[in-house]
C-alpha cells in the first residue's frame, strides 16, 4: 500500500477520534463563529449605532404588524352599541363552521358559561369563581347582535377578560354561530 495513502488514513482516524468528544461542556471547534456569537445587540444593552443608545425601541408610530387588522371599535358602551349596528357575521352556516364555533366554546367559553350557555361552569359551580358568569341563552342574549357579542370577546365586557388577542377573528364569528344555532336553540 501507498505510503501517502496509509498516512492519510491514519491521519482521518486520528482525526476522528479527536473529534468524537463526549463532553458536553466543551462544544469542539467553531466552524463559522460569525453565526455562533451573535453579533446582535441584546435587548436592554447600550448600542452606538442608534440614537441616545437605546436598542430596545418601540415601533414607529401607526405600524400594524403584518396579517394583522387592528379592531377599530373602542371598549366602551357606544363602542359596543356601534360595533352592533355595523359588524355582521360575514361567515355561511355551515356544519363545518357550527363544529368549529364548539370547538373555541369547548376551549374558552367552557369553563365559565358551561355546557348549556347558562353560565354554570366550572370554575362558577366549584366555588372558585363566586361571581356567576352571564347566562348567554336568556331573552337579553337572544336580542343582542351578533356584532356587540362579537366585541364582547374581541375587547372584553364587565368581569369577563378580552379573548381578542387569543381568538382569530374568524373562530370568534364560528363561536357565535355556534351560541345562535346550538346553546340558544
Amino acid at each position: 500500500m501507498n505510503f501517502r495513502l496509509t498516512f492519510f488514513i491514519l491521519l482521518a482516524l486520528v482525526m476522528l477520534s479527536v473529534s468524537c468528544d463526549r463532553d458536553r461542556n466543551n462544544p469542539g471547534w467553531d466552524f463559522f463563529p460569525d453565526m455562533y456569537y451573535s453579533k446582535a445587540y441584546e435587548t436592554n444593552t447600550l448600542n452606538p449605532a442608534l440614537k441616545g443608545g437605546i436598542t430596545d425601541l418601540n415601533p414607529v408610530e401607526g405600524t400594524i404588524p403584518r396579517g394583522m387588522i387592528p379592531y377599530q371599535y373602542p371598549n366602551t358602551k357606544e363602542g359596543m352599541e356601534e360595533a352592533g349596528k355595523e359588524l355582521a357575521n360575514p361567515l355561511k352556516e355551515t356544519e363545518q363552521n357550527l363544529e368549529r364555533g364548539k370547538e373555541v366554546y369547548n376551549i374558552f367559553c367552557l369553563h365559565c358559561h358551561g355546557e348549556k350557555g347558562d353560565g354554570k361552569g366550572s370554575l362558577h359551580t366549584s366555588g372558585k369563581y363566586i361571581y356567576p358568569p352571564a347566562t348567554l341563552i336568556n331573552k337579553k342574549m337572544l336580542e343582542k347582535p351578533d356584532g356587540e357579542i362579537y366585541h364582547s370577546v374581541t375587547v372584553g365586557y364587565g368581569l369577563m377578560g378580552a379573548h381578542g388577542s387569543q381568538i382569530r377573528p374568524d373562530d370568534r364569528w364560528k363561536l357565535i354561530m355556534y351560541i345562535r344555532n346550538g346553546l340558544q336553540e
